[in-house]
């Protein structure tokens, strides 16, 4: 074992039981509050023949869950099951009352929900009149139980113990593994273990704590995912140009999830649905292709809000900006906003009844959630969230006292720093670059699946620029030299202050690690995070 990997393992407090998780060390599902209520309820179900609807949300994470969910009643036996998705347009986030006579006309008696429902209580009453049950699998904050639902599953219960919190397709993974064990004698028989494809994705995609329970899930989600019997997902990887074989968390997060939210937020997230339950090959690759065609359409238009915005906000310390946007971007606006200017930033678009909506997102100590909960009675029609990202909504003559009162917060805070919230920070500093070996970058492999909560190492050092090359106009290469060792950095879309990087400069660099593989031989290379030049250091 390598010195930097034995430093890492012991600055992150992990041990071999981190780097090669067990499967069998899952809890017993029925530990979580309310499963035991829920299975009953779904066994009642599955006997009595009843239509049952999985309703979910229109995210990677609700579709995930709902895929999982459909799956796992299917294998139970159940054989009338459908699912509901909400629109994001039309129906907002979450179970809600217009979707009760859509239940009720189906002939629904039970509405099993996925990573929704916590806070639905007064729609699960009238559903209850309506002679339809509920059962709540989630995982968001439960303000107040729903007093009516038959059970409710969700690892935020006040007295639950059975571990930190999992995405909402991690929740109803858990309620599959129930139901597997009733139909089995109280044992797995292994079967569901092919629902893991979607419990990594779904997990990766909502940034959850890859420790604990998490990890392990989705470390064998990796596994899964390698040869998973979905032609969808299989379809999907192509249109990415990801290799499933190959899988990582980044391709997750930047290549599979961008191309499932997509249908979400520019159209209707039953496109990505169907493509995660279909078993035609011709409407996989169908739906594949339209989905990657939405995600383009997604880019574009973000790209085009962010260039409308420019600068546009003035020397405030939170941007609010507003455009005619597409409703489903503006949470990505506020996001590269924030991320290019390093600040808490708003996305507002203007509906056609002139209505302002949109998303903010924030970092560091500037709470959104308490900002909106500060807004004097009257100012906004909605708004809500937690303390890095809200959404929010007021009328069109309303903006300017928005701007005002937002700004004003923030400012009687009195907050100072706030950047270095936004800064790497890095978990080794090196003295020379003779340890980056293929040695090393195999042990960091072993941390693998990374994400929150188990970050991707980042290296730190301070030597001189040897070589530059720029390549299509925009990514940037350069070897940065020890005196006696050389390491190939590689910056993709490169920022201009990087770009201006000369040869003979000394910088300090914040780097990951890389392989790259061309023509049988591998080298180990850096991906830059952050790059200065010394006089700025």
């Amino acid at each position: 074992m390598t010195r930097i990997f034995k430093q890492l393992l012991a600055d992150r407090g992990l041990d071999k039981s981190f780097l090669h998780p067990k499967y069998e060390d899952l809890f017993d599902p029925f530990l979580m509050l309310g499963m035991s209520k829920a299975v009953d309820r779904i066994e009642q179900a599955r006997e009595k023949g009843e239509k049952i609807i999985i309703y979910g949300d229109y995210d990677a994470d609700g579709v995930t869950a709902s895929t999982v969910c459909q799956n796992a009643l299917t294998y139970f036996g159940c054989t009338d099951v459908e699912i509901m998705l909400p629109n994001r347009f039309k129906d907002g986030y979450g179970l809600n009352e217009p979707a009760i006579k859509e239940i009720v006309e189906r002939g629904a008696k039970l509405v099993v929900t996925v990573d929704c429902g916590s806070g639905s209580g007064e729609v699960i009453a009238k559903l209850r009149e309506q002679g339809v049950d509920t059962i709540v699998t989630d995982h968001h904050e439960i303000p107040k139980v729903p007093e009516k639902a038959v059970a409710v599953v969700n690892p935020h219960r006040r007295g639950e113990k059975y571990g930190l919190n999992m995405a909402g397709v991690g929740v109803a993974f858990t309620l599959a593994r129930a139901l597997n064990m009733r139909k089995n004698g109280g044992k797995c028989d292994g079967q569901e273990k092919w629902l893991l494809d979607m419990v990594a994705v779904g997990t990766v995609c909502d940034s959850m704590v890859l420790r604990e329970e998490n990890r392990i899930m989705v470390y064998y989600g990796m596994l899964v995912l390698g040869k998973t019997r979905r032609k969808g997902v299989q379809e999907l990887a192509k249109a990415a140009k990801c290799k499933l074989e190959q899988i990582t968390t980044r391709a997750i997060g930047f290549q599979l999830g961008p191309r499932i939210n997509a249908a979400g937020r520019m159209k209707s997230a039953d496109l990505a649905l169907d493509l995660m339950l279909s078993d035609s090959r011709a409407e996989a690759m169908r739906l594949a292709m339209e989905l990657d065609e939405l995600n383009k359409e997604r880019r574009e238009a973000q790209d085009k809000a962010v260039k409308e915005v420019d600068g546009s906000f003035g020397d405030e310390p939170v941007i609010i900006a507003n455009g005619k946007w597409h409703e489903g971007i503006v949470g990505i606006v506020a996001g590269r906003l924030t991320e290019i200017y390093k600040r808490p930033a708003f996305a507002l678009t203007q509906l056609e009844d002139g209505t302002f909506k949109g998303s903010g997102r924030s970092f560091g100590e500037f709470s959104l959630a308490e900002a909106l909960q500060n807004c004097p009675e009257g100012l906004l029609l909605s708004g809500g969230g937690h303390a890095g990202a809200c959404g929010v909504s007021f009328k069109k003559d309303k903006l300017a006292s928005f701007k005002k009162q937002i700004n004003d917060y923030y400012k009687s805070l009195n907050l100072k720093d706030q950047e270095k919230y936004l800064r790497a920070k890095s978990d080794v500093v090196l003295s020379d670059l003779s340890e980056l070996t293929p040695e090393l970058y195999e042990e960091i492999c072993q941390l693998e699946p990374f994400g929150a909560g188990n970050e991707e190492p980042i290296f730190e050092y301070v030597g001189r620029v040897s070589g530059k090359r720029i390549l299509k106009e925009k990514h940037l290469s350069l070897m940065v030299s020890d005196g006696e060792n050389e390491f190939k950095m590689m910056s993709f879309y490169a920022p201009e202050e990087q770009m201006a990087v000369e040869t003979g400069d000394e910088v300090k660099v914040q780097f990951t690690l890389s392989k790259n593989e061309w023509g049988g031989k591998v080298k180990i290379e850096g991906a830059i995070i952050s790059l200065e030049v010394s006089d700025k250091i």
